[in-house]
């Protein structure tokens, strides 16, 4: 008897649903996985859900195991950690990340699952793939000792970030949201925090992540002479406004895009997406990553879930999705 599983599509911008599906079974060299969480990217999905994914990026924005196409039906996501159920010996029982959607079972190869070290509870795994865009964006910034950084956005990503740099040693690391509650997530993360007004400028470098205009335009005016700009937010089908007369050109200031799809052969010679995956996976073996999930809810409760995150009802960071037991 072939295995089952549901799975949540967005059956239409703005509305979603459960289904069942049918399951080949697992042929050599694959696994079957049973999902014991998943994670919603706020940004990336919420976007996805709204229909607001560009025609001319449709392609681009297609996730590994995607299913259907933009704007809808779709079914999307890349957050999912499991629990190997079925596949060669040496990933029986093994807990594992994979760039799946939400799904409660599913088939893959076994190149597409990243073992989670056991270091790493399976629960905080569901952040691999933000934590891995912060490393990303690291190798593309690559911060000096005793730089002065800030970033610009507190979400999902920009936290991430500021979490890392707190370990460079010698930077001053201010993490920079007009939010003032996540005044307490930077201060769990061991960073400082400010709101955009009260900023620290003559920044050596910005990593801006707050996807808004005013965002960007507020990380160019906290940079030094030859400072620069790392731009990890991504805007969908909106379109920004820069000021790039008045002091732009005369302090030569740069605004450089980072982008988690590709690793730069220039920057990090050799590095595959499998070790980024990897050394993601390491470095949440840090407890103060635990700070980045406010919200969790059951599988059968995401779709009365997600229009909540979309338009902001339920406001927090990583919502996670739990699989209870079948």
């Amino acid at each position: 008897m072939k295995p089952t599983a549901r799975a949540f599509w967005l059956r239409s911008p703005g509305h979603g649903e459960i289904r069942e599906e049918i399951l080949a079974a697992p042929a050599d060299e694959e696994v079957l996985v049973r999902a014991l969480y998943s994670g919603v990217s706020r940004g990336t999905e919420t976007l996805v859900f709204r229909g607001q994914v560009p025609e001319n990026q449709y392609a681009t924005m297609r996730a590994p195991f995607q299913d259907g196409d933009f704007p809808a039906p779709v079914k999307y996501g890349y957050l999912s950690v499991g629990r190997v159920e079925e596949g060669p010996d040496a990933l029986l029982g093994r807990t594992v990340f994979c760039l799946y959607p939400h799904q409660s079972r599913y088939v893959v190869p076994v190149s597409a699952v990243t073992v989670v070290p056991e270091s790493v509870p399976a629960a905080r795994a569901v952040l691999a793939g933000t934590v891995e865009t912060a490393v990303n964006a690291l190798w593309d910034a690559a911060p000096l000792i005793g730089d002065r950084i800030a970033v610009v956005g507190g979400g999902m990503i920009g936290c991430s970030v500021a979490a890392l740099l707190a370990r460079y040693p010698g930077v001053r690391v201010q993490l920079v949201d007009a939010d003032p509650a996540r005044a307490d997530i930077a201060r769990a993360l061991g960073v400082d925090f400010a709101l955009p007004g009260d900023a620290l400028g003559e920044c050596d470098l910005v990593v801006h992540a707050s996807a808004s205009e005013q965002g960007l335009v507020r990380s160019l005016e906290l940079l030094a002479a030859e400072g620069t700009v790392v731009e990890l937010s991504w805007y969908g089908d909106r379109r920004i406004a820069l000021p790039l007369g008045e002091a732009f050109h005369s302090r030569r200031l740069t605004v450089r895009s980072s982008q988690v799809g590709t690793v730069s052969p220039a920057g990090r010679p050799g590095r595959t997406y499998a070790d980024r995956l990897a050394l993601a996976l390491e470095l949440l073996a840090d407890a103060r990553f635990d700070a980045l999930v406010t919200g969790e809810c059951a599988f059968e409760e995401l779709p009365d879930v997600l229009p909540k995150l979309a338009d902001g009802e339920l406001p927090g960071m990583c919502h996670r999705v739990r699989y209870d037991a079948e």
